[in-house]
């Protein structure tokens, strides 16, 4: 299964991803063929979305989106739900190191080496200038797939990154919760199956009148407990 994914990523994002998301300015125009390279991987690989809204978008505003990591289809899943609000990921710098994939990733995202102070203090910049260009930003805020091969762990301690971004961008929060996948398309060629992922979204927060110093903390944590009760609440 997971073979099958990557002859999918490679082949339809070389031909789409590669050739036409080399610029801002031209990103949100070939937008719908970077999600239907999403979605061509997505329901190729025998996957289909419940998704459910318990909050409205607003079509015509920028988005911080976050959502708990629980595979790499993550980037798929969320390409393909989310129609109206062109994305760019903030991801690990070491997969612009895969051949041919890195290539591609890096056409829709903003690399972060978490080593580097320069390169995490970089991301914010960039975000800045995506925002400002009528994009939205797509964060896992764990910063990684959760390491938990017996899928106990629901949820690892957020970073703060996203909040950060939104709070000193006065950009709205928007929170998503992921079920399952982790299971149906983990990081194992062994194990893995087709299925329907369940995917919500939660709750958005305005930020507008927040500051870093005084509110971060409490967005944070209000954040990760509307994924984590979701989570628990679908798992019992």
């Amino acid at each position: 299964m997971i073979l099958l994914a990557t002859v999918y990523i490679l082949t339809i994002g070389v031909f789409i991803v590669l050739p036409l998301a080399s610029f801002d300015r031209t990103f949100p125009y070939i937008y719908p063929l970077i999600r239907y390279w999403g979605k061509f991987v997505l329901y190729g690989t025998g996957f289909r979305i419940d998704y459910k809204k318990h909050v409205p978008l607003d079509p015509d505003e920028n988005y911080i989106f976050i959502a708990n990591h629980t595979s790499v289809m993550d980037i798929m899943l969320m390409l393909t739900i989310l129609k109206h609000h062109p994305i760019v990921f903030v991801g690990k710098a070491e997969l612009l190191k895969i051949p041919i994939f890195g290539r591609i990733f890096e056409r829709i995202c903003i690399p972060v080496n978490r080593k580097s102070v320069r390169s995490k203090a970089n991301v914010y910049p960039e975000a800045k200038k995506k925002l400002d260009k009528n994009l939205s930003i797509f964060i896992f805020p764990e910063g990684g797939v959760t390491n938990d091969k017996e899928f106990k762990i629901y949820l690892d301690p957020f970073k703060d990154g996203a909040f950060n971004i939104a709070i000193e961008t006065k950009t709205p929060l928007a929170v998503f919760s992921i079920h399952g996948l982790n299971k149906m398309f983990p990081f194992n060629w062994f194990r893995g199956y087709p299925g329907k992922i369940k995917v919500r979204l939660l709750a958005t927060f305005d930020t507008e009148n927040l500051d870093v110093k005084n509110d971060k903390a409490a967005l944070k944590a209000a954040a990760f407990n509307t994924i984590l009760k979701d989570l628990e609440e679908c798992k019992n």
